[in-house]
């Protein structure tokens, strides 16, 4: 943090103000801090909250007092009251099968519509795994039953954008199709 920022943890679907501590969306207020998108108020009215500008990152403070971001919030699920960090399983997949990650990943967490639950776990792969074999792996690995993708969605290729990026978009369509 640099002098005369302010900054504030907040609950990701209702926005009510959470201890420095806890994990939720990390909010930002002071000089230094963007006053906006150029030529685009409606993106700088969604990227403010009450004069607050809000990150996107999912993060808390240690008790040391230093800011420790977990994620974006696009890359975690919420599944019956807890967020759920996408990054996190796709470690865990990877460990789980003794794959080294490379500049082209093999793995893609996402999450898609569930009516009982809010969201379920899809995993994009270029490998030939089943569920089976997944779920075991990750059991033995102490992740949570729920952290463990409901589907399996094998591709030739994790859709990436031109900057080297991941197709968050891309890999969400291909999920959405897979869960059909």
């Amino acid at each position: 943090m640099m002098p005369g920022m302010a900054a504030r943890i907040i609950e990701p679907e209702t926005g009510r103000e959470l201890a420095l501590t806890e994990t939720g969306i990390v909010c930002f207020k002071g000089a230094n801090v963007f006053a906006g998108y150029l030529n685009d108020p409606e993106k700088t009215a969604a990227a403010f909250r009450d004069g607050w500008f809000v990150t996107g990152d999912l993060g808390r403070f240690d008790p040391d007092g230093f800011l420790v971001i977990e994620g974006r919030r696009s890359r975690f699920s919420k599944m019956g009251g807890e967020m759920v960090p996408h990054v996190a399983i796709e470690q865990k997949i990877m460990e789980g099968f003794g794959w080294e990650p490379g500049e082209i990943p093999t793995v893609f967490v996402t999450g898609v519509p569930d009516p009982v639950k809010g969201e379920a776990l899809v995993l994009l792969t270029t490998q030939d795994i089943t569920l089976e074999d997944l779920r075991a792996r990750l059991t033995a690995a102490g992740v949570p039953n729920f952290w463990v993708p409901r589907l399996i969605k094998r591709v030739d290729r994790i859709p990436m954008l031109g900057s080297g990026k991941t197709d968050l978009k891309g890999c969400r369509e291909l999920a959405l199709a897979a869960a059909g």
